[in-house]
Parts: structure tokens; C-alpha cells; sequence
């Protein structure tokens, strides 16, 4: 075979790729499409449904107590952050009203509290806890659809929830094969509109330009225990200088019988040394 027919025939396989490609990416979006569920709640590719128990193993003196006014370690501030902390009183917020306001939706699961998670109608999971007894809702829009501004701001915003369930099959046409993309098992919940709160118990300051990112992911650990795993991204121009990312674990309850709904409480922060766990400390869970 000649140089120049070799050459010719490289070059037709490339022109059949590039033609073909296309299509098969088309055909196989065709038939996803086709196959969606027509609901969010159909769509659902994990259970978060039931009662979920915080598991405290890290954190724990920002998290089960107030921690020392002006202990904001592992917290990310700029200095206009580190200005509003050291200006927190607690009897002040007490007398004001603001109880909840280390309750909003940036520190809510990172309180020592337990999540009852069910359906609202096919289109809005609604997350509720026992401590500080809040509720959020955290609504599936249409792909693409642009989430509507806030008009009101809440201690809970407004959420938007999407499944990332971008699973593509493989494709193969003899001369090049695609693998498919690993799957993502996660639901993805954007959450603005925020009054501005607490990141702390201890006054650590968000402002109401606060966007939260979080990813429910579930695993089942050894004889069957089930676990719900929330990452959580805060993203705030105006006290951060980057991103504030936790991971929070809470493990499954067989029901609800546990479940003791409370009110916002502000806590006296601790005096003297920080807090350490008690001697032989594993885990902290809520009451009962």
C-alpha cells in the first residue's frame, strides 16, 4: 500500500468518527430522555427518607457546647469576619431575639441534632430537625431551570435540589470505545436568600450573601447500619476569604420514637480552657 493510500484512508476513519460520534451522543441523549422519570421522587436513585441521629466524632467543642468568644479556629475568616466575632455578646442576641440565629441553613446539620426527611407532594423533599425545630424544603426545579431570586429572606433560604444522576452508557462503533462516565449518587442542594447568621454557636459570622452547596450521599456500613453523609460548602464574599467545607455523618434510627422537637436556645459560652471530650470519648449523640 502506497504512503498516499494510507494516508487517504486515515483520513476517512477520522471524517466517520467525527461524523458518527455526534450522533450516537445524540441518540443515546434521545433515549435518556425518553426514560426519565417524570418526577423528582421517581427519580430518586437513594432513600434519604426516615430518622437520622447526628454522630458527633470531630468538632465536637464547636459543636455540643458554645465555644470561648473568639475561638473561630478552622474557620476561614477575612478581617472583616475576624472584627464581627470579637464584637459577639450573647446576652445581647438574648435580649434581641435572635435565638436562631446559629440555626440557618450554613450550621444546621452540623448541630447535634436528629433529621426526620420525607416527601411533600413528588417535587420537594422537606428536612426537619428536632433541635431548634426547623424546617427546610428542598425543591427539585425542571433541568435548567434558573432558580427564582428570593423574595423574603429566612434562617432556612431558599433550596434547590437536583439528583446527579449523570450515568451515560458506554458506546462502541468497532473502531473507538467510550466507558461511561463514573456515577454520582448524590442529591445536590443550592441553598440562598439567607438572613445573616452564625456559622458558631459563638457568634463566627455569615452574612445574607451566603450561598450553601450540599451533597446527601448514603452508604450502608457492616450488618446493614445505614449512614447519611451531608458535605457542606459555604460561600460567603462578605466574611470568608474561600470556601467553608464541613462533612457531617448521621446514622439511620429504626423510627422516630426519638424525636423531641426543642426551640432555639442560645448557650453561655464556656469560661476558662477550651473544652476537650471526656476521657474514652468515641462518638456524642443528641439526647434520649
Amino acid at each position: 500500500m502506497s504512503a498516499y493510500m494510507a494516508t487517504a484512508i486515515r483520513a476517512c476513519v477520522m471524517v466517520l468518527v467525527a461524523l458518527t460520534v455526534p450522533a450516537v451522543h445524540a441518540q443515546q441523549a434521545g433515549a435518556a430522555q425518553a426514560t426519565r422519570p417524570a418526577t423528582a421522587r421517581a427519580a430518586a436513585n437513594v432513600d434519604l427518607t426516615g430518622t437520622w441521629v447526628a454522630y458527633v466524632t470531630e468538632d465536637w467543642r464547636f459543636r455540643m457546647v458554645t465555644p470561648p468568644k473568639g475561638d473561630y479556629t478552622g474557620v476561614p475568616l477575612n478581617r472583616d469576619g475576624l472584627r464581627v466575632a470579637e464584637t459577639w455578646d450573647w446576652q445581647k442576641d438574648q435580649a434581641a431575639g435572635l435565638q436562631c440565629k446559629a440555626y440557618g441553613a450554613p450550621v444546621l446539620l452540623r448541630r447535634p441534632t436528629r433529621l426526620r426527611i420525607g416527601w411533600q407532594g413528588d417535587a420537594t423533599l422537606k428536612l426537619e430537625t428536632d433541635f431548634g425545630t426547623q424546617t427546610r424544603l428542598l425543591a427539585f426545579g425542571a433541568p435548567g431551570a434558573v432558580t427564582p431570586p428570593a423574595r423574603t429572606k429566612t434562617w432556612q433560604g431558599l433550596s434547590t435540589a437536583a439528583w446527579e444522576d449523570t450515568i451515560v452508557p458506554a458506546s462502541s462503533l468497532g473502531i473507538l470505545t467510550m466507558p461511561p462516565p463514573p456515577p454520582s449518587y448524590a442529591l445536590k442542594v443550592v441553598t440562598n436568600g439567607l438572613l445573616a447568621g452564625y456559622l458558631r454557636t459563638n457568634g463566627v459570622p455569615y452574612s445574607d450573601r451566603t450561598t450553601v452547596t450540599e451533597y446527601f450521599d448514603t452508604l450502608t456500613h457492616r450488618g446493614g447500619q445505614e449512614w447519611l453523609v451531608v458535605t457542606t460548602v459555604v460561600d460567603d464574599p462578605v466574611y470568608l476569604q474561600q470556601p467553608f467545607i464541613t462533612t457531617t455523618h448521621f446514622k439511620k434510627e429504626a423510627d422516630g420514637s426519638r424525636w423531641r422537637p426543642t426551640p432555639c436556645e442560645i448557650e453561655p459560652p464556656t469560661r476558662g480552657p477550651r473544652p476537650v471530650p471526656p476521657t474514652g470519648y468515641r462518638a456524642t449523640q443528641p439526647r434520649g
